[in-house]
């Protein structure tokens, strides 16, 4: 099943996707994913908007999946070139930061490059959204803890983000945090989402490519880890971390302009696509 929060011609709705057909249910309840997840009637949302109308998907509008996640966490040096383009070391335990909900936008939405910097980077990641939470999962059961999974560009702003130990700053700025187009439940996936390709792209010029397989934490051991020490709960929202060749680590360092377009693509799993434009 794969689904997406959308609008057409002004109204919201809940998109279905199965093979080239797509269709649509209209509201702002069967939209509402977050609630969905929450109340465990994902399946049933689906199948009503796989039951609605057949729909161009280019006539669509994206959102993102979804909007008030308890939780957003990141990961970051999780795949082992980046931990070392980036030259601080292989991490024993998962590197971890929030993002805000307020920096989320859908597929297409445009991606902006703030007054304050010219330093911002791309970063293709795998999402995880979680169905259910939990404290202590084990390892063994942790994927059964995952409703879907999806794309996601985590747009780093990198001068604001190194000005301090913390990477807080320079990962928040609003409208960078670019997510979807797709939620893809795990049975239309391998496990875990592994061993699927992973490439990022800025104006067709392939910048990552690597493979969801070399994670260091890999999606079950990450909410496992996570779980020993917070409380996760449904709607918590994974950012499971970027392979290298991030425009930082090269040189000379290479950063989005005004006009580029940033496409992240994982296999399976959906294409993201947003411009870059000046704030």
């Amino acid at each position: 099943m794969r689904l997406a929060r959308v609008t057409k011609d002004g109204q919201i709705g809940l998109a279905a996707k199965s093979g080239d057909k797509v269709t649509i249910a209209y509201g702002a309840d069967i939209a509402d994913l977050d609630g969905h997840i929450a109340a465990g009637t994902l399946a049933e949302a689906g199948a009503r908007a796989a039951g609605g109308e057949a729909v161009n998907e280019a006539d669509l509008t994206f959102l993102a999946p979804v909007v008030r996640p308890s939780k957003i966490i990141c990961l970051g040096l999780n795949y082992r070139d980046h931990a070392e383009e980036s030259g601080l070391g292989i991490p024993e335990f998962p590197v971890l930061f929030g993002r805000f909900a307020s920096s989320l936008i859908g597929h297409g939405a445009p991606i902006i490059l703030p007054k304050v910097s010219e330093q911002l980077d791309w970063e293709a990641e795998l999402v995880a959204v979680l169905s259910k939470g939990g404290k202590n999962i084990a390892e063994a059961d942790a994927l059964n803890h995952v409703a879907g999974y999806s794309v996601f560009n985590d747009a780093s702003i990198r001068d604001y983000q190194l000005r301090t130990p913390q990477w807080t700053a320079g990962k928040n700025f609003d409208d960078t945090g670019a997510f979807g187009p797709w939620l893809v439940t795990p049975e239309e996936l391998p496990a875990g989402a592994a061993g699927l390709k992973i490439e990022c792209r800025v104006n067709g010029q392939v910048m990552q490519s690597s493979n969801t397989g070399n994670l260091i934490f890999d999606v079950a051991r990450t909410i496992s880890l996570l779980s020993s020490f917070m409380t996760l709960e449904a709607g918590d929202v994974l950012v499971m971390g970027t392979p290298g060749g991030v425009g930082v680590a090269r040189n000379p360092q290479v950063w989005m302009k005004a006009g580029d377009v940033c496409e992240v693509e994982i296999e399976g799993v959906g294409l993201l696509s947003n411009p870059i434009v000046a704030e």
